[in-house]
């Protein structure tokens, strides 16, 4: 096997710390060849669809990757921007947030970067760059803040798959979830009532996650139980009754049960329970994407809206808000503990290259 490395490696090259930011994946543009190449590379990962490969491949291959890219193309025509996918353009303003307050602490002896799960820019060769910086300890840190195999540890196999071709390891921290960090709720209790202060409240506030098959659960992933702690803990912290929240799970996909309530059918049937009025925030969702675009703030408001329903809001995710990228910078120097940029001043450099010189 051939190992990766530094082939031009330099003993001058300082040594820094290194904070990968990573999220799920977009496709490169909203159209069916793009979409194609994403839908195969996330859909082909044994973490997120736990099918016999036998079957799965002909079900892939066969069935979705003919007919939902052009579906899914026309879905991200709607939401892209002139900056390109609302999740790439969110993740990447927060890591480049995330960056500006760790180097008031650290200076150039940290660098940050984002990559993407599935899609650009990819996990490989994000640690690339960073072994090229001179990277010689690594924070790892997946915005999903509830752990799930297909999303945390789905990260982590990207990770070790790649470690695995690489000759010279870095120190790891990762950092699998933050359902219950202090700052993280709060910044999402200060990020809703600033909207309620200035949109006003309503009958009932939905929590609503991305779900996942019931199975998962029943197997030990603890995704479930995590997302309702999160919603206790932001109930709590907006001092809401319990009357006035509930939790929802979206995006389900095939016909087995996925985690419920499902998100659709809760909105759907709260008209007729008396709701008329609901404001739905994604706690899940660190950045804006698809999933909270174009599913949750046009395909569920119009079945709230259909149902008889009077008013529907949905609360954008804190995306790169201040609050927000202070409480994600503050959980990455809580995991950053007794972790100092070497020694990178010039005379060290220069013994450093002088010691390597003389032993030839």
């Amino acid at each position: 096997m051939a190992y990766q490395g530094q082939e031009n490696f330099d003993h001058r090259q300082p040594r820094k710390i290194g904070v990968l930011i990573t999220n799920l994946g977009t496709p490169d543009a909203p159209e069916t060849g793009a979409l194609r190449r994403y839908l195969r590379e996330f859909l082909s990962d044994t973490r997120v669809v736990e099918i016999p490969r036998f079957v799965w491949f002909f079900i892939l291959n066969l069935v979705i990757l003919v007919i939902r890219p052009r579906r899914s193309a026309e879905a991200y025509k709607g939401v892209w921007t002139e900056r390109g996918s609302p999740l790439l353009v969110h993740s990447q303003d927060q890591a480049d947030g995330i960056r500006d307050r760790l180097q008031q602490k650290y200076g150039d002896g940290v660098v940050v970067r984002l990559a993407m799960r599935y899609g650009n820019p990819s996990i490989a060769s994000q640690l690339q760059a960073m072994e090229d910086d001179g990277v010689r300890q690594l924070l790892v840190l997946p915005l999903y803040p509830q752990y799930s195999a297909s999303t945390n540890a789905s990260t982590f196999d990207a990770l070790a798959r790649d470690f695995m071709q690489r000759r010279w390891l870095p120190d790891l921290r990762f950092v699998s979830h933050y359902p219950d960090f202090a700052p993280y709720i709060q910044a999402m209790a200060e990020h809703i009532r600033a909207y309620r202060e200035a949109h006003g409240s309503a009958d009932k506030l939905i929590f609503s996650y991305h779900g996942v098959p019931k199975r998962f659960l029943l197997k030990g992933d603890p995704y479930f139980c995590e997302c309702h702690k999160t919603s206790r803990l932001l109930a709590e912290a907006l001092g809401l009754a319990d009357d006035q929240w509930m939790t929802t799970f979206q995006s389900r996909f095939g016909r087995e049960e996925w985690l419920q309530p499902y998100t659709d059918a809760t909105l759907k049937a709260l008209p007729g329970q008396g709701v008329k009025s609901v404001q739905v925030f994604c706690p899940g969702f660190s950045a804006d994407c698809l999933e909270t675009v174009e599913e949750i703030d046009e395909e569920n408001r119009g079945y709230f809206e259909q149902a008889g329903g009077e008013s529907f809001a949905y609360i954008s995710a804190m995306n790169a808000e201040p609050v927000h990228l202070d409480a994600l910078t503050q959980l990455i120097e809580d995991n950053l503990q007794g972790w100092q940029p070497e020694g990178n001043q010039p005379a060290t450099l220069t013994d450093r290259a002088a010691r390597a010189e003389a032993l030839k």
